[in-house]
């Protein structure tokens, strides 16, 4: 996953959580705008939620950002 797309899930998850508690839910659209202004970005989060991790629709923000912070472990 690149840099941009771990930020992006990393900072949403942050502002999520900040605002509604850690048993917040969300699914990966919610990291993006109402608008396709990046579709590669976008699939590859699809893909990234969706084909690797076999994720629900809708997952806690707490459990999304533990998966992307332990992928950043050597």
């Amino acid at each position: 996953m690149r840099q941009e797309l771990k930020e992006l899930f990393i900072s949403g998850c942050d502002e999520k959580i900040n605002k509604k508690g850690a048993t917040v839910g969300l699914s990966f659209y919610a990291f993006f705008k109402n608008k396709n202004d990046n579709p590669e970005l976008l699939m590859e989060a699809a893909t990234w939620w969706i084909i690797k991790h076999k994720l629900d629709h809708f997952e806690k923000a707490i459990k999304i950002k533990e998966l992307i912070l332990n992928e950043s472990k050597p």
